[in-house]
């Protein structure tokens, strides 16, 4: 009967092993009003959000377009010119003028020459940027969602990040070889850092975001700068995070503003490295943001911006509605929002009323949606507008607008215990998360019906390019029996990369003409082609080429192209009739035509139906955006009965069939 016995015995817990804290919740500036105690919503982790969101930045620069053709002439064709020795020079990137840096430049050199240490070749070159840049830009879009989980709210964090995963203009602007772009990620790693409410004990918080801000405007793009100034007037006179009896009022200040001009002036060695890098590549001393403030604001009337190009005051409102849709709304009505959150639903930020030693939570919010409205403000007050331009501010569009969608459901919930008259049925009905839901997910379509937009109607620069590489030259070899036999057992997909070198023979020749503008750069086309210009209707000042070799003489600098500017280069638009060669000499030529709208100049012939002069290699469909629908032609959904609504034309990579065939039929003889 003792054999059948059981013994229980209670242990007291072991008080040596702590246990883990819960997580806090309600500690932001603003706060869930229903199922306070419930568990927190889902918000992806640091590392959970860098791989989800890394997976569309990858897919954005392997995919999206080029935008703009600055972003090749001042960036991507200098960046080839380090690493290759040949492009074309604009005359921004000459040391008569030096408003484009060499260190932004030079930054992006280890990524592209990764492609040379695997013997990858040229094109991957261009995609190991891209890449680059996605990762750059994802680190800081991670970091700031992340902030806005822990210092904000985690419910309108989530509402953040799905905005920037599913958005039209940071698929465009985050992989994008531009200042205006890197800009953007110092503004958003600032924000990550300044989310934070300000207060003495913490100068690591103003240091950092100085920092940022200052990166961003040094190496990048100096007129972001102005982002930061809702930031310094926060860190000078607002009490933000510190509490402070009026009698310590001024000693206060004195700390804080001690504390921000020595982060200035930290900040401010960071013109070190770029002056150094710049005087060394232009060979004179030179401070490429001053030159780059210099030519835009004091220029005088006969240059500037102005000269290529103004648009309406509204420009920028039709822009952002293509990239942002529904949240360019939501955007522009945060601060509004907040007005009205403030008398309706005002515990939403913070149960406490603040005293007169602290700030109010709603101004300490304000100071964080104000930026975006300055911003807008100081673009479209200039004549000069480009898409590029707003960069900087694209994911304080998706932070602005992610707030007014957590306020708005508020204000339902309000609204929703007004009626029933019961908090119990308001934190059981799905109502609010629905309407959030919906809310991303009709702005998260919108975006990916832009984004394919994108690629089905305005690709074809790029594929172009591609299949001239991947098809036409090796045609070439293969015809005149300098294409190497495949290995054997290897199929011809699987062929391995093509050396082009031999073609060099052949000295051919790539023309542009009226499509100069959407040339996407040499990293695209084999170093055995030459690519140059021929005359077209436009009559301002293209590039001409940088000057080949190296000093030799320079341990720190070995090209020396960037230390002359070309004759003629101008910053007054100007053409140079020099930069054209004969349309006769071209043994390519890739040219844009519409054969339902058909329209030619002697200058601008329509070469893709001369079929005695041109043999067409390759030719892709282009949107005709002036003869399609506004709404077909601004977004993209599959089926005939959208796509007739469009109307497109042939872009065209087009051979000179009498000076290829001679060159073919003069090596064959000679061999």
């Amino acid at each position: 009967m003792a054999s059948g016995t059981q013994t229980l015995r209670l242990r007291r817990p072991d008080s040596s092993k702590p246990t883990p804290p819960k997580p806090t919740r309600h500690t932001g500036i603003l706060q869930d009003q229903l199922r306070r105690a419930a568990r927190k919503p889902w918000v992806p982790d640091f590392q959970t959000a860098v791989r989800i969101l890394l997976l569309v930045r990858v897919a954005g620069a392997m995919y999206s377009n080029i935008q703009d053709c600055d972003e090749v002439f001042n960036f991507w064709e200098p960046l080839h010119f380090l690493q290759f020795g040949h492009g074309f020079q604009t005359w921004e990137v000459t040391p008569t003028f030096a408003i484009r840096s060499w260190a932004y430049i030079l930054f992006h050199l280890p990524a592209a020459r990764l492609s040379s240490v695997f013997a990858l070749g040229k094109r991957p070159a261009f995609f190991a940027v891209r890449i680059f840049l996605a990762v750059l830009s994802t680190v800081c879009e991670v970091k700031f969602f992340r902030t806005v989980v822990e210092k904000i709210n985690d419910r309108l964090g989530r509402y953040l990040f799905f905005i920037l995963l599913f958005n039209a203009g940071m698929w465009n602007a985050s992989a994008a070889f531009l200042p205006s772009s890197f800009a953007m990620y110092a503004t958003t790693l600032a924000f990550a850092f300044a989310l934070e409410p300000s207060t003495v004990k913490n100068p690591r918080r103003t240091l950092c975001a100085t920092l940022s801000f200052a990166t961003g405007a040094i190496v990048g793009w100096p007129f972001a700068l102005a982002l930061s100034l809702p930031f310094v007037f926060e860190e000078l006179f607002v009490l933000s995070g510190d509490k402070i009896d009026p009698a310590s009022r001024v000693n206060w200040m004195l700390t804080r503003w001690r504390q921000l001009i020595l982060a200035g002036l930290v900040s401010a060695l960071i013109f070190v490295p770029v002056v150094c890098i710049d005087s060394v590549a232009y060979g004179k001393w030179t401070i490429v943001p001053w030159n780059i403030v210099q030519y835009n604001i004091f220029g005088g009337s006969e240059r500037g911006p102005d000269l290529y190009g103004t648009s309406p005051w509204y420009f920028y409102i039709l822009n952002l509605l293509l990239n942002f849709n529904i949240l360019l709304v939501l955007a522009f009505a945060s601060l509004p929002s907040l007005a009205i959150t403030y008398y309706i639903d005002r515990k939403r930020l913070g149960l406490a009323k603040p005293g007169l030693n602290e700030s109010s939570p709603f101004t300490i919010l304000a100071l964080r949606l104000a930026p975006l409205y300055l911003w807008a403000s100081i673009l479209t007050a200039q004549p000069h507008k480009e898409e590029r331009f707003m960069f900087p501010a694209y994911p304080l569009i998706c932070f602005n607008a992610a707030v007014t969608i957590y306020l708005l459901r508020g204000w339902l919930e309000v609204t929703y215990i007004y009626v029933t008259k019961s908090p119990y049925k308001a934190s059981k009905t799905i109502v609010f998360s629905m309407t959030t839901l919906s809310i991303i997910l009709v702005s998260g379509l919108l975006s990916i019906s832009r984004i394919l937009a994108l690629w089905h109607y305005y690709h074809a620069p790029l594929a172009v390019f591609s299949r001239f590489e991947a098809f036409e030259l090796p045609r070439l070899l293969n015809d005149t029996g300098l294409l190497p036999p495949l290995p054997a057992g290897v199929e011809e997909s699987d062929r391995p990369s093509i050396d082009f070198t031999t073609l060099k023979q052949f000295d051919l020749k790539l023309c542009l003409g009226k499509e100069w503008h959407r040339f996407p750069g040499h990293y695209l086309v084999p170093n055995v082609v030459s690519v140059d210009f021929v005359k077209s209707d436009f009559a301002g000042l293209l590039p001409a080429h940088f000057r080949s070799g190296n000093t030799g003489d320079e341990p720190w600098w070995d090209r020396k192209g960037a230390r002359s500017t070309p004759a003629g280069l101008n910053d007054l638009n100007k053409e140079v009739h020099e930069h054209y060669v004969p349309v006769e000499t071209c043994d390519y030529l890739v040219d844009l035509d519409f054969p339902r709208h058909p329209s030619s100049s002697g200058y601008e012939p329509r070469y893709a139906v001369d079929e005695q002069a041109w043999e067409r290699v390759a030719c892709l469909p282009f949107l005709d955006a002036s003869h399609s629908s506004l709404v077909t032609r601004t977004l993209w959904v599959p089926g005939h009965w959208w796509q007739n609504k469009n109307e497109y034309g042939d872009y065209c990579l087009l051979k000179n069939r009498e000076r290829v065939s001679t060159k073919e039929r003069d090596f064959i003889a000679r061999t």
